[in-house]
């Protein structure tokens, strides 16, 4: 018999004098704090995906420059890279793989002759093949070898693009510079020695200009006298150039990096803080609304407590009654999780649709862990009524 009685059946014995206020005030409070968090953890996600979208990577790999920064108060002192400054680097473990960008010692100069009249001082650098992100076969050079392959930075050819019709000289497209020869002078103590330049091709990721290692190296020892120098700047390589740990690692160490590179990340770490922020405040308010809820329920038992002593003297035991009870809330609960998942969907396509207008860098539909994290709040807060149920009827 004790079986068949289910808690529509002994439902009389305990809606006595209910407090509606208490009750619907905590399943206000629970829809708010999971509303809250599913808001916070879709945005966290969003975050994920537009930096990811901002930030494009070849291999999988980020890679940016870092130099030491110059103030007043060390402008005197040599702020080149060490190699123990660069195996502390790669010691990191946000950090694949790190390479020194090595420039001339000794003077260099570029010429076009009279296809381009235009001279000028430059500046030669090298560094691994590895790191090149446009790299030539006929990248290569040897001792004894007159051609000298130069690969160009791309943003170096706006810039002259800009200023060449002001000098009367002519604009150039990315073939066309591929096409001209260039005079590379090399100074020494001892005098000159010309090279014939020629661009092998345009780079996107090094703002320099490039030759072959083993030139550079041979013409910094026969030229400069400096066999192995040390580097001014140095490129990283990493999976995630927007990584907190490497952002906060590079700060501490007071070195200069492209912010442009890792602009997104600084903006990820502030909105993280913030999206921590409402997390924590909607785990709270969660908590505050169980803390409601479990008011309500001893308000309710205590009310109750001749009928449900009555209950168990007819021979219905804690633990059942604690079990038939704790079942109402289940739909409550469920209906809880599932508005509180509809008004997150319904942000989210008002985020995507009003920032983003609909593009796809977002996807329609809310992520799947941010249901997972719904369906465990669910067996929560199950689990919880259940347990506060026992232990007060268990009281009586």
């Amino acid at each position: 018999m004790k079986n068949e009685i289910s808690y529509q059946t002994i439902s009389p014995l305990l809606n006595t004098g209910e407090n509606r206020l208490t009750k619907f005030g905590s399943y206000a409070g629970l829809v708010v704090g999971m509303l809250l968090l599913f808001c916070c953890a879709q945005m966290y996600f969003n975050l994920q995906l537009l930096i990811k979208e901002k930030n494009l990577r070849k291999n999988g790999f980020d890679y940016i420059s870092i130099s030491k920064n110059i103030t007043n108060q060390n402008m005197g002192a040599d702020n080149r890279f060490t190699p123990s400054d660069i195996e502390a680097l790669k010691k990191q473990p946000f950090i694949s793989d790190v390479a020194p960008l090595i420039s001339n010692q000794f003077r260099a100069k570029a010429s076009a002759g009279n296809i381009l009249p235009f001279s000028t001082d430059l500046f030669l650098e090298s560094i691994d093949d590895a790191f090149i992100d446009t790299l030539p076969p006929g990248f290569k050079w040897q001792p004894g070898q007159v051609d000298v392959p130069i690969i160009f930075s791309s943003d170096y050819l706006e810039i002259y693009n800009v200023f060449a019709p002001a000098q009367e000289l002519p604009q150039l497209s990315q073939a066309t510079i591929q096409s001209v020869n260039i005079m590379l002078e090399c100074y020494s103590p001892g005098g000159v020695q010309t090279f014939r330049g020629h661009i092998v091709g345009l780079t996107d990721r090094v703002n320099s200009i490039l030759v072959p290692k083993s030139f550079l190296t041979w013409a910094n020892k026969h030229y400069g006298n400096a066999e192995n120098p040390l580097a001014s700047r140095l490129y990283i390589k990493t999976t995630d150039a927007n990584s907190a740990e490497l952002l906060n690692f590079l700060q501490q160490k007071d070195y200069r990096v492209n912010k442009d590179k890792t602009k997104f990340g600084r903006v990820k770490q502030v909105l993280q803080g913030v999206l921590s922020g409402m997390a924590v405040f909607s785990v709270l308010v969660i908590l505050l609304a169980m803390l409601l809820f479990s008011f309500y329920l001893q308000l309710m038992i205590a009310r109750s407590k001749d009928h449900l002593q009555l209950l168990i003297t007819l021979g219905y035991s804690p633990l059942w009654l604690g079990k038939t009870v704790s079942q109402k809330w289940i739909p409550v609960y469920a209906g809880i999780i599932i508005v509180a998942l509809l008004l997150t969907q319904l942000f989210h396509l008002i985020f995507r649709q009003g920032i983003f207008n609909g593009t796809e860098l977002l996807p329609p539909l809310i992520q799947g862990w941010v249901a997972i994290l719904a369906l465990l709040l669910f067996f929560i807060c199950v689990i919880t009524n259940y347990k506060m149920l026992k232990s007060i009827i268990g009281k009586l």
